[in-house]
């Protein structure tokens, strides 16, 4: 495996995010904006700083608005450079100009790994990225550039995760790894354990919606037995491939926002809208005027 980079990002993005309805009745949960760019497109903007030049999203039934997110809008256009609004000209422009994208549906939403083996035929034979748009990172460089660039030195699949502090475990999938000796950021995966007690959790080290994967995680996600709901579940293929190749864990440098969830949502919005020149200061004085 010498040698092999990381060009496909994968993005699942089938689900129905019923947390989010009734807003989510007709809308895609991955097209709800954080300011004023949809979580998908954080995703797919992470995959490109990654070094990916092809995202793949796993698509489901009435999400073709994320489809044609990435797509020319030609009266759009056309009206915005009439009026003389070339700056949202160009922002309208870029989305289309960021990666080559593919749109592969999920029939039926039957789990993570399910979702990830639909872009087996489109994947091939090399490793690949998992971006899930729900988690949204943010810091001085991309999550998954930082994860691309210790794949790069171990050739192996590496899993994004985060130290979480007390009975916060429990409700992640955890991590049984040692710390590399070499490099405090990388941990040597010896098994996975999904939402442990938290006395019974074997470290702190949650894994987060951030994963490099080799090809072998298709074959194995085909072999697993449907679970709960007859879902197929990638943590149940990773765990089976540690028997056959060598897995990491990587303590990512950012903050992480869990965008599926309502409070998560709204503390990202917040994080984002303070760090925005055009919006920050005000926004900013405004929160302090409310006296919270």
């Amino acid at each position: 495996m010498a040698g092999l980079k990381i060009r496909k990002a994968v993005i699942p993005a089938a689900g129905m995010g019923t947390r989010f309805l009734p807003a989510t009745k007709v809308m895609p949960k991955e097209m709800l904006p954080l300011v004023d760019k949809p979580l998908l497109q954080y995703g797919v903007e992470e995959a490109v700083a990654a070094g990916c030049d092809e995202v793949i999203i796993i698509t489901g039934r009435g999400k073709v608005t994320m489809e044609d997110h990435f797509d020319r809008a030609p009266e759009l256009e056309a009206s915005l450079e009439r009026r003389g609004k070339l700056e949202l000209l160009e922002k309208v422009r870029e989305v289309t100009k960021l990666a080559r994208i593919v749109a592969t549906r999920q029939s039926e939403p039957l789990g993570l790994g399910h979702a990830v083996l639909q872009a087996k035929e489109i994947v091939g034979d090399e490793p690949f990225c998992v971006i899930l748009p729900d988690d949204v990172v943010h810091g001085d460089e991309a999550c998954m550039k930082q994860m691309v660039q210790a794949f790069e030195k171990v050739q192996a699949s590496i899993l994004g995760s985060e130290e979480v502090e007390g009975d916060a475990i429990q409700n992640y999938g955890c991590l049984d790894c040692l710390v590399d000796p070499n490099d405090p950021q990388l941990l040597h995966v010896r098994d996975m354990v999904e939402k442990p007690k938290p006395h019974e959790a074997p470290s702190q080290n949650a894994i987060i919606g951030r994963y490099i994967l080799t090809p072998r995680i298709f074959e194995l996600i085909e072999g697993l037995k449907p679970g709960a709901g007859g879902e197929l579940q990638l943590t149940d293929a990773i765990k089976a491939l540690i028997q056959f190749e060598k897995v990491y864990g990587f303590r990512y440098k950012g903050v992480r926002h869990d965008a599926g969830d309502k409070f998560g949502f709204l503390k990202a919005t917040v994080d984002f809208a303070l760090e925005r020149e055009d919006l920050g200061p005000a926004f900013r004085e405004w929160l302090k005027a409310k006296k919270f």
